[in-house]
């Protein structure tokens, strides 16, 4: 797409510098918890922006479009990764939401022993600050590409040695964002591999005329709380007072080439808006949905990952905990993109139910 009309010749002629047409700023928080996180911001001039917390697995924590949040945060906020507990369920002391919270790299789900070990909520590698980063802003043909890079280490004497080799790009006339992983094991023994990317949508795209489609085939309830409306999994409402979450399960399908599309659409909000996920079923054999509906608490989660979040013990117990052999790799991402228009969102919607 021709940069507001023109081709990247032309557009040169008319810049000083390329912010002027999107770009990156990196950055150091300095108020409360979150003093010393280093950030990146990343703008484009279709309206996109978020932010990179590379001191958090870079994960991504806000993220607008045209002003619009399209995630939901928690009241934890930003927090730096001195302040993350391991203990039981602690984890959420330091959980903000944002766009994406990387769970894992060998735990996801509830508090439990495995193995002779005590394990956290959904592991620890969110709270691990990436190294060797990288910062690419560059011409690429006819697009100006915006990327970060960084390697997350998960590792520890006598364990696992896991590297989490993280890439965050989009282009500057772009409303997308890719996430691309590579997870390699330096360390001495096979170390069990289990992600999860907790993707949180909410206000004001989450609302209670938001429609959630997925491909999918089946959706089992994690327990007797999700059974409980299991049918409306797909249907979202109001906040409520003390709502209790639900989770599901879902078998989806993928398309012709093995991606798999979920959509967000909210058609009231600014003239209709939707946000795309994608993701290749091949790499990401589970889908999970975090519907929570109450007051103050108002997200759902679209969680695609190599496991359920049952923890390690449950997922050694069904024979779905993944090992990865010393020196192999494992790739894996997703991309989030933002549609807007009622035709567009038409087409969305046929795209996700594989129509």
């Amino acid at each position: 797409m021709p940069l507001f009309g023109y081709e990247r010749k032309e557009v040169e002629k008319r810049t000083g510098h390329t912010s002027q047409l999107g770009g990156l700023k990196q950055y150091q928080l300095t108020d409360g918890r979150a003093a010393g996180v280093r950030a990146v911001d990343f703008r484009t001039t279709r309206g996109l922006e978020f932010t990179v917390l590379v001191d958090r697995a870079m994960d991504i924590s806000e993220a607008r479009y045209k002003g619009i949040s399209l995630c939901w945060r928690s009241a934890a906020g930003d927090a730096a990764p001195g302040f993350y507990d391991p203990r039981g369920a602690e984890w959420l002391w330091t959980f903000s939401g944002g766009l994406l919270t990387t769970c894992g790299l060998t735990q996801v789900g509830p508090p439990h022993e495995d193995d002779g070990e005590d394990l956290g909520l959904h592991g620890r590698v969110s709270t691990i600050p990436a190294e060797q980063i990288g910062i690419r802003e560059e011409w690429a043909g006819e697009h100006l590409q915006l990327e970060v890079s960084g390697v997350v280490r998960e590792a520890r004497l006598f364990g696992p040695g896991l590297e989490m080799h993280r890439t965050i790009s989009t282009r500057a006339d772009s409303a997308a964002v890719s996430v691309r992983d590579r997870i390699v094991n330096v360390g001495a023994r096979p170390a069990p591999l289990m992600l999860l990317y907790h993707i949180n949508t909410g206000f004001p795209l989450l609302d209670d005329e938001s429609q959630l489609i997925l491909p999918s085939t089946e959706a089992t309830p994690r327990d007797a709380e999700a059974e409980d409306g299991k049918e409306q999994w797909a249907e979202m409402h109001a906040p409520v007072s003390g709502y209790a979450e639900k989770v599901y399960f879902h078998t989806v399908q993928a398309d012709s080439d093995g991606v798999v599309t979920c959509a967000l659409i909210n058609r009231r909000l600014e003239g209709g808006i939707g946000l795309r996920l994608r993701y290749r079923l091949s790499e990401l054999p589970f889908l999970t949905q975090w519907k929570m509906l109450g007051e103050r608490e108002y997200v759902l989660g679209i969680e695609p990952g190599n496991c359920k979040p049952v923890g390690r013990n449950a997922a050694r117990a069904a024979g779905e905990l993944f090992e990865l052999p010393v020196g192999e790799e494992l790739q894996m991402g997703f991309e989030l993109d933002v549609v807007e228009g009622d035709a567009a969102l038409d087409e969305l919607a046929r795209e996700a139910t594989l129509k």
